[in-house]
């Protein structure tokens, strides 16, 4: 089953979508993606991989064809998140799986290795941080403002970060040839933003993101008692998670395999096809 299927599977009362490709008896990758897109973000991954492997792709809660829950009967944290998608793991039936971790997809794969260390196969990071000082660029000042004093001032002034030319911005900083960033991704992101109350829940990540922080230490812990097979892909430009918190990985896992590559953030809209051979080289022999 090369080819990607559609699903929802309801998890507690919330309806989680996700995208499915592979033999079921296959090695499984779990697939997380970041802010602010969705489980779309690996439409050209899946295809190329789903000969080998068993790939999983959940939309996070208040993401993409998840459902949003209203924040009086959801709390938006970090835990939370990945406390649906432990449970979304085990509804399904993944009982051992290596995880694909992209930005917010990061802590929220971290937690599930740190909670639960014998499901863990091996792990893939894109641009998905755990090191504050190697890690983390001065473009989280604002959002570190708003850690420090969550003021009705500071929180407003992260809605910059959710507007549409920001959205943009994040797909194409960094990239060589920004013609071969295709606006399905973009423009799809943004619809998602744009939806009544979607603001909110973004901005209450934002705020709640220095909860990962706070944990990199226990992170690192993990990594350096386990050791999980490791695969950095980092977008070298990346405005936000710096090479250096890709190198940092090594500290821990010094077996751990860095590549980096000449594009941004989303390094899967011009990379997909370099990624996809570095991820077969890594996980299926």
């Amino acid at each position: 089953m090369t080819k990607p299927s559609y699903r929802k599977i309801n998890i507690d009362g919330l309806n989680v979508f996700y995208r499915e490709a592979g033999r079921a008896d296959a090695p499984a990758l779990l697939l997380l993606h970041g802010f602010p897109t969705s489980s779309h973000m690996f439409r050209n991954l899946i295809p190329p991989l789903a000969d080998r492997l068993h790939l999983i792709a959940p939309d996070l809660p208040g993401f993409g064809q998840s459902d949003m829950p209203d924040r009086s009967r959801f709390t938006y944290t970090f835990n939370n998140i990945a406390k649906v998608i432990e449970r979304f793991t085990e509804v399904i039936g993944l009982r051992r799986f290596a995880v694909y971790v992209f930005d917010y997809g990061a802590p929220t794969g971290f937690r599930l290795a740190v909670s639960h260390p014998e499901r863990i196969t091996a792990i893939i990071s894109q641009n998905g941080n755990a090191y504050e000082e190697e890690g983390l660029s001065e473009g989280w000042k604002p959002i570190q403002t708003y850690w420090n004093d969550p003021s009705p001032v500071n929180r407003d002034a992260l809605r910059a970060l959710l507007k549409p030319e920001t959205t943009l911005w994040q797909y194409t900083h960094g990239v060589f040839d920004t013609t071969t960033v295709s606006p399905d991704g973009y423009s799809l992101d943004n619809f998602y933003l744009a939806r009544p109350g979607a603001d909110e829940v973004q901005l209450d990540l934002f705020g709640d993101y220095k909860s990962n922080v706070a944990l990199y230490p226990t992170f690192q812990e993990y990594f350096r008692k386990h050791k999980p097979p490791f695969l950095a892909v980092w977008g070298k430009n990346d405005p936000f998670f710096l090479p250096a918190g890709a190198e940092a990985f090594k500290r821990d896992i010094p077996d751990a395999t860095v590549r980096f590559y000449d594009t941004g953030h989303f390094a899967l809209e011009t990379h997909a096809e370099e990624i996809t051979k570095a991820i077969r080289d890594f996980l299926v022999h």
